[in-house]
């Protein structure tokens, strides 16, 4: 599982239509949701650093809710954008998540857990819980 990091507002006219998690490494406008939702229309999750969450107005939020897209906390440990524009979720976390459920742990659990091990926000595990595990 890849999200793609944004760094720029410049660069949200330049991604794929494709992506389905996006990670705004700035503080965005309404505008900046509203082009990123319109350039990727299959767009299912955006994350924001928590110093920019509380920055985003209640009509964004109830926007992306109305596009089904989920509105996350977190931050992408160690990534290096010259790197590499994806941060990529290891997949041995994913097979943890996965292996976890099967053993019968609880959400709780399972996020407490791998949040402390592999450096993800809870959210996102949960995203992964229900992305994954249904999938």
């Amino acid at each position: 599982m890849q999200i793609r990091v944004v760094s720029s507002r410049e660069e949200i006219f330049t991604l794929n239509p494709n992506e389905r998690i996006v990670h705004l490494a700035f503080r965005p406008s309404n505008k900046d949701i509203f082009g990123l939702v319109e350039t990727c229309p299959k767009i299912e999750v955006v994350q924001l650093p928590k110093s920019y969450m509380a920055t985003i107005s209640k009509s964004i939020e109830m926007f992306l809710q109305m596009q089904r897209v989920k509105l996350l906390e977190g931050d992408v440990w160690g990534h290096r954008k010259d790197i590499n524009e994806y941060y990529a979720i290891p997949s041995s976390a994913i097979e943890k998540i996965k292996e976890m459920k099967i053993e019968g742990k609880t959400a709780e659990e399972i996020k407490k857990k791998i949040s402390r091990e592999r450096k993800l926000n809870p959210e996102m595990i949960t995203y992964i819980l229900n992305k994954e595990i249904s999938a």
